[in-house]
């Protein structure tokens, strides 16, 4: 399964990984002359890195199944659109409404009663600065390279944040 993964990262249009509503994999390929599938050297130090950690997928509501004090918790939702037009959130079968970021908060605030470290990237609106208000709220530069317009690719703002200092 690992190997199929890559094999769609490095293959599929820019390396977006997509399902459809019945939760099948719906990218188209890349347009890659030579694409470098196989990269031990970036495989073996992601691995060394990665030691000791615990990689969950799934529904972020079962981070609360096994987080605990003082462990660190990463949230990559799907982001809130950053207009009406924009708001193509259907990286899942579910989708991921206001509702669901609405759910991740309250997520984040029992994580953060336990002592445990969170931090969420989201996109800079006013909806997930008033969610996450009291919180530390830093807005750094992202690349982009995924648009149906080219010309909007680049670096975009969006928002990390967090429960600690």
């Amino acid at each position: 399964r690992a190997a199929r993964l890559i094999y769609l990262n490095k293959t599929c249009f820019n390396g977006l990984y997509r399902v459809n509503s019945k939760g099948q994999f719906n990218v188209p390929f890349g347009s890659y002359s030579d694409p470098t599938i196989l990269d031990a050297e970036n495989l073996r130090a992601s691995s060394k890195a990665l030691k000791g950690a615990v990689i969950q997928s799934g529904n972020f509501e079962q981070v609360l199944e096994i987080a605990e004090k003082g462990d660190f918790v990463y949230f990559d939702p799907p982001y809130a659109p950053l207009s009406e037009t924009a708001d193509f959130t259907a990286y899942s079968k579910e989708g991921f409404d206001d509702a669901a970021q609405e759910m991740l908060l309250l997520v984040c605030l029992q994580l953060n009663q336990r002592g445990v470290k969170w931090m969420v990237s989201n996109s800079n609106t006013p909806i997930i600065r008033e969610l996450y208000r009291g919180f530390t709220i830093e807005a750094v530069g992202a690349s982009r390279a995924i648009n149906s317009k080219a010309s909007k690719r680049g670096t975009v703002v969006e928002l990390l944040v967090r429960n600690y200092a």
